[in-house]
């Protein structure tokens, strides 16, 4: 079976734990305080606060900005359903608005009708790596929290994803383009937002006879085992982003000849961070389901994955928050396909995963 998206971990990121190890630092220390200053200056960005996920990350930046019970935060419905529940956790309610049908990034031109006096936050994500369009969303004047677990490495026109807005959120899961493993960042220029995550990530601050605790904070920061791995990983950054690129350029040229398989669209514009290669299915032209698809290119000993189902039909917001049709995303969601991409995957491996593909896809248009 060739995996859908394993890391690629190399002696660098063993060394650099057997190095921790041996340093006596089990919990956050230098390597975490390191992590924060470097990606920083990749983010090119004044703060970065490095957390225990991704989900805490959303959850403390949305806190820090005061987000609380009565307020509304609108999002995306096309997201993991961690951007959903973080603003569940601070007690405010999810408003979905629909996505684009051309990369499934929220629709900017639907924002501004579900603004309401409650709104306080609009929370966008940057599917699979594509960064939506921001320019309108800040022109809505409302404080901006980006979920950009998939886009570490992308740019929008050119400016940097993590300096842009409000607070800009990062993931270190195990299939991220950094993998740590587990962990998560706030980027941000804004040093009040700055200083309430610092606040919030932590039971107290000060130690012995004159600590403190100034919010009743979250045990959500980062330790400086998963923050050298992710040292090891920004190392390598640049040339892990190599093989994927060679990677998408392969399914381009394999999908761009098998009718009813679409990836979703890459705006010139902006920097891609080539997390994942999504198509979309269409029954009709291509003879089968998504869900056909999915099920042959795994006899064929090809892993995939779906990002997303849409958030609000799964059962939990499907019960709390009924009637809502957002039709764009729910067909996404019948349709959408991931396929394996990492730069631990070989070109070869890739090939394999195209020849997959297209025997799959001659099979069911036979």
């Amino acid at each position: 079976m060739l995996s859908f998206q394993p890391p690629a971990i190399g002696d660098e990121e063993i060394d650099a734990v057997v190095e921790t190890l041996r340093s006596g630092w089990l919990t956050t220390g230098p390597r975490a305080v390191e992590l924060e200053r470097r990606m920083a200056d990749y983010l090119e960005v004044e703060h970065v606060l490095a957390l225990a996920s991704g989900t805490a990350a959303l959850h403390l930046a949305l806190a820090a900005l005061g987000v609380g019970p009565g307020d509304e935060v609108i999002t995306s419905p096309i997201t993991w359903p961690a951007t959903a529940n973080v603003i569940v956790h601070t007690g405010a309610a999810p408003v979905f608005v629909d996505v684009r049908d051309a990369d499934l990034n929220i629709d900017p031109e639907l924002v501004p009708a579900a603004v309401t006096e409650r709104t306080k936050a609009i929370l966008p994500v940057h599917l699979a790596g594509q960064p939506c369009d921001l320019d309108p969303i800040h022109a809505l004047g409302i404080p901006v929290v980006e979920d950009a677990a998939h886009a570490a490495e992308s740019r929008y026109r050119d400016r940097k994803i993590g300096s842009l807005s409000d607070a800009t959120c990062f993931s270190l899961y195990a299939t991220k383009n950094i993998a740590a493993g587990e962990g998560g960042l706030v980027a941000t220029n804004r040093s009040d937002v700055a200083d309430a995550v610092r606040d919030l990530r932590l039971m107290r601050r000060g130690d012995g006879s004159l600590y403190d605790i100034p919010v009743a904070g979250y045990k959500a920061n980062l330790s400086d085992i998963l923050g050298a791995i992710a040292l090891a990983q920004l190392d390598k950054v640049e040339r892990h982003r190599e093989r994927r690129a060679r990677q998408f350029a392969l399914y381009d040229e394999a999908v761009a000849e098998l009718d009813g398989i679409e990836p979703l669209a890459r705006d010139p514009r902006d920097t891609h961070a080539l997390h994942l290669y999504v198509v979309r299915i269409d029954a009709d032209e291509a003879g089968a389901s998504r869900d056909d698809y999915q099920r042959a290119l795994a006899d064929e000993n090809i892993a995939t994955s779906i990002h997303f189902l849409p958030v609000h039909t799964l059962t939990y917001y499907r019960e709390r928050f009924p009637g809502i049709s957002l039709p764009v995303a729910e067909r996404a969601g019948r349709e959408v396909l991931s396929l394996p991409v990492s730069p631990a995957h070989s070109d070869d491996d890739i090939r394999d995963a195209v020849t997959a593909l297209r025997r799959v896809h001659a099979h069911f248009t036979a």
